[in-house]
């Protein structure tokens, strides 16, 4: 890619079928205290009307872009591919129907640079704390608080890293560790990815994310949920059977927490 843009903010978003809110997410964008952004909305060969409304936005406002796959390939492919044609020094992840509060980026920006400073002059991944909403998108009081820094072995028995609050520094962190693999809960394997091999990721405890279910998302079913985890730890983490109940313990002990 060409060089990075110190200071930009890539954000890369993964389009399928979400007509219903797509117009409402890039709002919560250009509603950003932070104005230094690119929007990239990738679309995955939608079958509704979502492309036609983040075509006309993009001629409104030249932040943003309309990536259009060739083909359907999932979530992971649709963020790898934003990924390779981000320009930013900073890489966020928004999922089509989760919401963002308007000084989100610039806090959370303050934050990644403060931890670098600090704590860790090499910090190059960052993540936020978050609120469960309904599918209207009104926050049910339901906040998820995260650690202030969590490790590899850490993360294997409480996976609250949420994706739509990741922050990543490129100059810190390359695209080629950042891309997702193509397998269910990539973004969760690509967490444990990174901080395996850099060692910690940094968590600001502010409620600037709300995470919207509904009842047929993918994440609602829990069985689904278990499964995937499950995988995770026998297939991609290659982790024994005893390890793997061990973890997963307490990934559900946390998962109800979160959730009451």
């Amino acid at each position: 890619m060409d060089e990075k843009k110190a200071g930009l903010v890539s954000i890369v978003v993964p389009v399928y079928n979400a007509a219903q809110f797509i117009a409402e997410t890039i709002g919560y964008v250009q509603s950003q205290t932070y104005g230094n952004w690119e929007l990239l909305l990738v679309d995955d060969c939608s079958t509704d009307a979502g492309r036609e409304q983040i075509a006309m936005k993009s001629r409104e406002d030249g932040r943003i872009r309309l990536i259009v796959q060739d083909q359907n390939g999932g979530a992971a492919r649709a963020r790898n591919r934003g990924i390779s044609e981000a320009r930013g020094q900073y890489l966020c992840f928004l999922d089509a129907d989760d919401i963002w509060l308007p000084d989100k980026l610039e806090r959370e920006l303050a934050f990644i640079r403060s931890v670098q400073r600090g704590r860790d002059p090499d910090a190059g991944f960052v993540f936020m704390g978050y609120e469960f909403a309904d599918e209207s998108g009104t926050g049910l009081g339901r906040v998820v608080h995260v650690p202030a820094r969590i490790t590899y072995r850490q993360a294997l028995k409480n996976t609250t890293i949420f994706t739509s609050t990741v922050m990543i520094d490129r100059n810190k962190i390359p695209d080629e560790d950042i891309c997702m693999p193509c397998i269910a809960s990539e973004d969760t394997a690509t967490w444990w990815r990174l901080l395996k091999k850099y060692g910690a990721a940094y968590g600001a405890d502010e409620n600037l994310v709300r995470y919207r279910r509904s009842a047929d998302t993918l994440s609602s079913n829990k069985l689904t949920a278990v499964r995937r985890i499950w995988n995770l730890y026998r297939r991609q983490e290659c982790l024994s059977v005893i390890k793997s109940m061990y973890c997963m313990c307490f990934w559900a002990c946390r998962a109800v927490l979160r959730r009451i």
